[in-house]
């Protein structure tokens, strides 16, 4: 079964770079982002990780914790990362998971059963499915999820877009419109009705249709 939003988030053990860890225990009550890849030494997966972690800090002011994932085994990450610092500017500083059973990629539905549970013999083709995002919720649920291809290197500068209407909208009952930019107006949730809006947005709305109802932005924190 595939998953889908508001699924929970498989909880598994790994090694990661950063020592093993129990994926639950160590998100905690945080927002989190596991971004997968197919192989080590891949060059579009290269561009990605250090792109992100030139970006963690602003995830880092957001309270969502990032970790990557290779079904390469942990021992083979130390070499990569020397690489994507040496030619991104900046090695990961995050956990990296090593999936070399393919457990956490089955688990996540991002290889089938049939895959079997080694990553020995298998190449980045093999594993080219091993290439989505997924944010998850303080609550264990997934938020996102976006299936990447190989030759598409992955836009991280709007997945942070994303966790900003996400937490924006976990706290307030609103929606966030198309292109939406953290300060642009905001529209009040459906679920709300009109006299409940009232009680909320005491300054009223603006209404081009009933159903469409902007405010301005409340102030994100």
């Amino acid at each position: 079964m595939s998953l889908r939003i508001n699924d929970l988030a498989p909880d598994f053990t790994a090694e990661t770079t950063q020592g093993p860890i129990s994926f639950y225990e160590w998100l905690g009550k945080d927002w989190g982002i596991l971004f997968s890849h197919p192989k080590d030494y891949t060059p579009v997966c290269t561009t990605e990780l250090g792109y992100m972690a030139r970006m963690k800090p602003e995830f880092d002011k957001r309270g969502v914790k990032i970790i990557g994932l290779s079904v390469d085994p942990v021992d083979k990450h130390a070499g990569w990362a020397r690489d994507i610092g040496e030619t991104q500017g900046m090695a990961p500083n995050f956990p990296m998971i090593g999936d070399p059973t393919l457990a956490v990629s089955k688990a996540y539905d991002m290889l089938p059963a049939a895959a079997g549970d080694t990553s020995d013999g298998r190449t980045a083709s093999d594993n080219q499915t091993v290439r989505n995002v997924y944010v998850i919720g303080p609550d264990k649920k997934i938020k996102l999820v976006i299936s990447y291809p190989m030759t598409t290197g992955r836009n991280f500068d709007e997945v942070l877009r994303v966790v900003d209407s996400l937490q924006l909208t976990a706290k307030h009952r609103l929606a966030t419109p198309v292109n939406w930019k953290p300060g642009d107006d905001v529209i009040i949730a459906g679920s709300v009705s009109n006299d409940e809006a009232k009680q909320l947005y005491p300054q009223g709305w603006k209404e081009p249709k009933p159903y469409i109802r902007i405010v301005p932005q409340p102030v994100l924190t």
